[in-house]
């Protein structure tokens, strides 16, 4: 009989992000964050020792390894208080859709630079109207000779002001019945009729959200990644990583926030004990930490069924991991800044600004409801809600 563990290679993988992410630390991402300022310094380090793109092909640059790795590599990250949002987006999410899909020069063309940091890719699938259903997107390719133009608009896509390409989801026509198809572009962000326009938010990050014109941008042949007839299949491809790193920038964050808070009740002494010999105080962090781990369990999961190739259920694993890991981040950074009290509120206790991050990975990439939806139709049968 063995126990579960994750593999020495991964564990020491662990090992090394969180040492080269702990001599940056919290208080240096916050005030690059509070400055305006990007986190560069942090991503090419990351690029250079070979964490960024572990999850790509050697032969393109990266380590071999599978969307476990990225995963752990971002997990580490954040409980280090450095989440880097554009890990979710570059190396996983465009990484693994144009090593699958693209061809053998455009992944000669993309992935090194993307495994090394000096070349990121953002993710453009989100619209205005379309909210969380991808059959609604209506950002639109047409055919213009050899070329491709391509016209919509997308919102809440991140780190556009750091990449110098966006893998964007578009629609073509079907010639033999009209309907539209999913299509996967990449565009660079500097070509005429793209525009990006920042949106004001609350979360304390170096990463900006941005919204997204495109308007008849000017496309060659090969920026079409894989198949124009594949269709949604590439798509959610790309999907189910993209929820396997956000359970994983999700768990990374409560366990941050746990630590803060568990160094604090073992410290903090009022009538004579440490809060942390209290119940009141004890019970809530355990729990927390329970169901931080429960979620890990689970990412781990989805991520061994991703790298097997197994996508239906990897889908099913990614999307309970996501479910589970933005639940038990809520949880631990709450109980992180009600053990705090009065200094949970302070920006010197550094938990304060986790409360909106937090919250956010109930929401993105998909909603709880959307994941709800998902498992009440798909694992359990039920009639479809939508």
């Amino acid at each position: 009989m063995t126990t579960f563990s994750e593999t020495e290679e991964r564990q020491e993988l662990r090992r090394q992000v969180a040492k080269l992410a702990g001599t940056y630390g919290r208080d240096w991402f916050a005030r690059k964050a509070r400055a305006g300022e990007k986190s560069t310094e942090l991503w090419l380090d990351i690029g250079r020792n070979g964490y960024l793109g572990i999850n790509i092909p050697e032969e393109y640059g990266g380590g071999g390894g599978g969307i476990g790795d990225i995963a752990a590599v971002c997990e580490e990250l954040a409980a280090q208080g450095c989440p880097l949002l554009l890990m979710v987006v570059s190396p996983a999410i465009c990484g693994t859709v144009i090593n699958r899909f693209g061809t053998e020069e455009q992944k000669r063309r993309w992935l090194p630079g993307i495994a090394d940091g000096t070349s990121t890719m953002a993710f453009a699938i989100t619209e205005p109207d379309a909210g969380s259903n991808s059959h609604r997107i209506t950002t639109t390719a047409r055919r213009d000779g050899e070329d491709w133009l391509l016209s919509g608009n997308k919102v809440y896509i991140s780190g556009v002001d750091e990449a110098e390409h966006v893998l964007v989801v578009a629609r073509t026509e079907d010639s033999r019945t009209g309907n539209l198809k999913p299509c996967l572009f990449v565009v660079p962000t500097d070509a005429p009729g793209f525009e990006a326009q920042e949106i004001a938010m609350e979360i304390v990050s170096p990463e900006k959200q941005f919204t997204v014109f495109l308007d008849d941008v000017r496309l060659p042949a090969d920026a079409l990644v894989g198949d124009e007839d594949a269709g949604i299949f590439q798509l959610f491809a790309g999907l189910n990583p993209e929820r396997i790193m956000a359970a994983s920038f999700a768990t990374g964050l409560a366990r941050y926030a746990l630590d803060k808070a568990t160094t604090y009740a073992r410290e903090r002494t009022v009538w004579k004990t440490p809060i942390g010999a209290h119940q009141g105080v004890a019970h809530p962090l355990a729990e927390a930490h329970i169901e931080v781990e429960l979620a890990r369990l689970m990412t781990q999961k989805a991520a061994a069924l991703c790298d097997a190739g197994d996508d239906a259920g990897a889908g099913e694993a990614a999307n309970m991991a996501k479910y589970a890991a933005g639940e038990a981040c809520v949880k631990a950074v709450d109980s992180a800044v009600q053990v705090h009290g009065g200094n949970g509120a302070t920006q010197e206790y550094g938990v304060a600004g986790l409360l909106v991050a937090s919250r956010v990975t109930r929401i993105a990439p998909v909603s709880r409801e959307m994941i709800l939806n998902y498992v009440a139709q798909h694992s359990l049968g039920l009639p479809k809600s939508y």
